[in-house]
């Protein structure tokens, strides 16, 4: 049976000029997103995970459950360098209650695809909640082999994974593992693959654009439900360009957060050392965003 496609937004986490969290108005952004119909990943990349202590992850991550109310489901990622420390941040979220745990690979050390597999499987073991590996080598330096995902995927609460690689091929790897293993569902990380990624099994996509364009988003996964091709197609167009136009000018997670700053200051700015502001950057971010009539 084919199950709906759905799409996940990796929410900003808000800040005070003084850096501490701006709760108030993340659970604003948690709204937002709702009304757009699109569901919540918090404590991503483009939530500033991170740059987080282990408590506000905690906090962070109940006031987010808590502002959805089971309007839309809500994955938050417990990935740290250290299996220890990403059980006892999983084991929280547990208790909390969410719908997913994704666990990013670890950074900073240099993992084997056993070392691998022994943290995701720790990590899996220790919860109930069921857990989505995340690939980003980019930031990691850490890569999920294919072989690796379809080991992982025998594990029972091992759910599926969100593919940030950027890479077709990989995808294409990581979806025949789905297609393999029943109950492994398939996330695309890449805005410009959103549609591609939905048409060629995929389950969702994890987007961090979404963010700044979030009825587009939405409308992507709308036209795809509803098998309005054209419709998914054109919607896509307009976001694979509106990243290409806003990537090119750095680094995309702090891009996105300045993005939407300019038209809700209330998010803040990314702790330090992320991007400062700059009045040509701003300058240039404004002429997409006008481009775009966000």
């Amino acid at each position: 049976m084919t199950r709906t496609a759905e799409a996940f937004v990796a929410l900003v986490t808000c800040f005070n000029e003084d850096e501490t969290i701006n709760y108030t108005a993340t659970r604003a952004q948690v709204r937002r997103q709702i009304d757009a119909g699109n569901q919540i990943m918090c404590a991503g990349t483009n939530g500033d995970f991170s740059a987080l202590t282990f408590d506000e992850k905690v906090r962070l991550c109940g006031e987010v459950v808590d502002e959805v109310g089971g309007a839309a489901k809500v994955i938050v990622n417990a990935g740290m360098p250290a299996t220890y420390e990403t059980r006892l941040l999983a084991r929280e979220f547990d208790r909390i209650g969410v719908d997913g745990i994704a666990v990013i690979t670890p950074f900073f050390i240099d993992c084997t695809q056993e070392g691998l597999i022994r943290h995701f499987t720790s990590v899996a073991d220790a919860v109930e909640t069921p857990i989505y590996l995340y690939d980003i080598p980019a930031r990691t330096q850490n890569h999920i082999e294919p072989d690796t995902a379809c080991r992982l995927a025998q594990h029972g609460n091992i759910a599926g994974i969100k593919d940030s690689g950027g890479a077709q091929d990989t995808l294409e790897a990581y979806m025949a593992v789905g297609q393999e293993v029943d109950g492994f569902d398939v996330y695309s990380g890449p805005d410009h693959l959103v549609h591609w990624a939905l048409t060629h099994g995929a389950r969702g996509c994890i987007s961090g654009l979404g963010n700044v364009l979030p009825d587009v988003l939405a409308r992507i996964i709308r036209c795809v439900n509803a098998g309005d091709e054209a419709g998914a197609a054109d919607a896509q167009a307009t976001y694979t360009n509106f990243r290409t136009d806003l990537y090119k000018l750095g680094y995309p997670p702090a891009l996105v957060k300045r993005a939407l700053f300019l038209r809700d200051a209330s998010v803040g700015l990314s702790r330090q050392p992320a991007l400062l502001p700059d009045p040509e950057q701003d300058k240039a971010i404004e002429a997409i965003l006008s481009k775009y009539g966000v």
